[in-house]
Parts: structure tokens; sequence; C-alpha cells
């Protein structure tokens, strides 16, 4: 398996053969006030084994995309040449065709074909550091697939113009389509320059939470950098809503869904229900494992939910060490600095995954677990589940 895609949301996941679960309404699914078991099925039997996780991860991938994102539609044929340094993408619908480039910045060092990072809209890292290395970056046009502006975009861009402004997606699940066919694109154009087979994707804030989107619903994707993703993103509902409770000004899901169009339309009937969700972000983030995460955040930027992003990935890792893969999901967590710019006391994390996720180095150390927050290393209060070691 390649991909998760529309065929999530169907009877049986692509070349998988999983049966998805059943889809109830809001008002049939049961409250749980914690973080739900990543380790349950939606039957409630208990997760045994990787392959039974692979069965889980198909479950997962069905309710995250009927509840919260929208249907990412399934492979599409793509078109693909260089313009200077733009590889311009274009994908056919049914006699409809949408046409986008992507920017190529080839590395300094390194040697063709080149590993890459694509950036949601742009890459914000220690951008310069990554180019000596040998990583080349690449800048997709997200709002050009599904624009954000406000709760008036909803059904506006590329991806639309296709499917129609009416389908499930919201803007992160059409993002996600496009940085697939992206990734289409660079494996069959060698003029590229670019070894699709050592890809990572990463964004900030908004974009930040699209590239965990990304992540999670292509395989292809070695290596996901999501910085300072905010609720919706590392942060879980849950404990934003917590937070919120508390005094804190945390944005929840209450408030995101009037905020804009990054998830699909009906994930609005969760604004006064998030604890209903089946699901919260720690497994959303887990669809990724157990290929690369690194969650870079800021413990200064309180409206993103600091403390449940910090909560929230160490819940999610517990899926990573369940597989066996610990040293494969990173948490770096500093504050004082603006939003949006990596400070120098993170290009230490960042370095080390590319070295090891994309460069290929196995012997670079990625145990990354850090905050210069106050809030507790442990997980209690918000599980009461068992990681188990799954073989």
């Amino acid at each position: 398996m390649r991909l998760l895609a529309a065929a999530c949301v169907a009877a049986l996941l692509a070349g998988c053969q999983h049966v998805a679960p059943a889809l109830p309404g809001v008002a049939d699914l049961k409250p749980e006030p914690l973080l739900p078991d990543p380790f349950r099925f939606a039957d409630s039997q208990p997760v045994r084994s990787q392959a039974d996780w692979q069965r889980r991860r198909t479950e997962l991938a069905a309710q995250v995309q009927h509840y919260e994102l929208g249907t990412k539609p399934g492979s599409a044929p793509v078109q693909a040449r260089m313009d200077g340094a733009n590889l311009v993408v274009t994908v056919p619908h049914e006699g409809r065709t949408f046409t986008f480039p992507a920017k190529i910045q080839l590395p300094e060092g390194g040697k063709a074909p080149y590993p890459a990072i694509i950036g949601m809209g742009a890459v914000s890292l220690n951008n310069d550091e990554l180019r000596r290395m040998g990583v080349a970056l690449i800048t997709f046009p997200n709002n050009l697939v599904a624009e954000q502006k406000n709760g008036g975009s909803r059904g506006k861009g590329g991806f639309y113009d296709l499917y129609g402004s009416d389908h499930t997606a919201g803007a992160m699940a059409a993002w996600s389509w496009g940085v697939s066919r992206l990734i289409d694109a660079l494996a069959q154009t060698p003029d590229a320059r670019i070894d699709a087979d050592r890809l990572g994707i990463t964004g900030c804030s908004r974009n930040g939470k699209g590239a965990i989107v990304a992540g999670a619903f292509d395989d292809r994707i070695k290596l996901t950098l999501a910085q300072e993703s905010g609720s919706g993103g590392a942060a879980g509902w849950r404990i934003s809503d917590s937070q919120r409770a508390a005094g804190q000004n945390v944005q929840t899901l209450r408030q995101i869904v009037t905020e804009n169009v990054w998830f699909t339309d009906s994930f609005k009937q969760f604004g006064e229900a998030a604890a209903r969700l089946p699901f919260d972000q720690h497994e959303v983030m887990g669809l990724i494992a157990p290929r690369a995460l690194l969650v870079v955040e800021n413990t200064s930027m309180e409206w993103l939910g600091n403390e449940s992003a910090w909560r929230t990935a160490l819940a999610a890792r517990e899926i990573w060490t369940a597989l066996g893969h610990a040293d494969a999901m990173g948490i770096a967590q500093v504050g004082g600095h603006p939003h949006c710019q990596l400070p120098v006391s993170q290009y230490g994390e960042v370095i080390a995954y590319a070295r090891r996720f994309l460069l290929g180095e196995p012997n670079v150390d990625t145990r990354v677990l850090t905050t210069d927050g106050t809030f507790e290393r442990g997980l209690k209060p918000w599980i009461k589940w068992d990681t188990p070691r799954l073989h």
C-alpha cells in the first residue's frame, strides 16, 4: 500500500483488503472526554500486532476523512514539464484540467537526483543549511489548489474546478491531493533532478496542519516536519478545550470551524461536541507512523495550544513506540521567538531528521523530546490506555 486516499471511506482500502468501520452520526457517537485509545478497533477489539495496526490505520483514515477532513480523491494521471525552476503540473479530470507550478530550489551540495522537502506554501526552516547539505526545497502553491482566505473560501481553487465546489474535501484534504499529484509529477520528470523516493513535507501554522495531513495520507512522504501547527494540527481538540476552560486564549474546535475552510463543512457539527469525535489529533499524526515525524512547536504561542501540542504529540509518540520506531518521532518545543521563525536552538533537530530520513544516514541520533514549558512530561490524566508492543 502506498496511498491512503478516497478508498478509505469505501468498503475496502485499495490494496489492503481491510474493511472500513461503521461511521455513525454525531448523536450516535459516545462522548469520550480523554484521548481515545489508538490501540482499539472501532468495535473495541484490541490491536495486538503490526498487521492489526495497518487495519486500525485504515479505520482511522476512514474516520478522519469522514468526520474531519472530507474525502481525498484517489490517484489521477498527471502531465509535467520543467519551465525554468518551476515544475509545471497539469491534472486532467473529466474533460477539465488544473495546472499549477511548483518552484524547485536545487541544493548547493550533494548529488542529483536530490532529496527534497516540499513546503506547504513555503519552507520556513533553516533553509540555507538544508540546501548546503544537499536537500532541495520545493514550494507547493497550496492556495491555488484550495483557497483559505476566510470562511467564504469554501469550494474555491483549482481542486474544486476539477471536482466541484460542493466536494466534501476541506482545504487540507484538497492540498493533500495536490501534494500527491506533485509527487506523481516528480516521479515522472527526470529533468526535475529530484529523487521522488526521498521526500519530506513541511509547513507552518495553518500550513503546518496541512503538512500533517499530507504526510498522513501519502506513504511516499518519508519525513513530515510540522511547524507550530496549532489546534487541528499537533494540538488536540480535547486538551485545547481544557486549556480554554482554564481561562487561556487557545483556539478550539468551536472557533476554528467558523474561521476558515480547512476542514470539511460538516465538521462544524462537532463545534459543541469535540468529545464525541471517535479520534483526536494524536491519532491523525499516528497515521504517519512508522514514517518519520518531527513536531516543532513554540511554547510562547498560547493561541496554538502550547500545552495541548506537547501532550497530544506525546500521546501520538506512543504509536511509534508500539511499532518499535520511537526514534522516528520527535517533539521540540521552544518559546521566545516570532511565529514561524525557526530559532537557532531548533536547527539541530531539523538537520538530524533530514540527515537520517532524507539523506539516509542511519546512525544519526533522532531522539528528540524537549520543551522549555512547565508542562508535565507524563500523559496522565489524559489517557486511560496502555501502549502495547506490536510485533
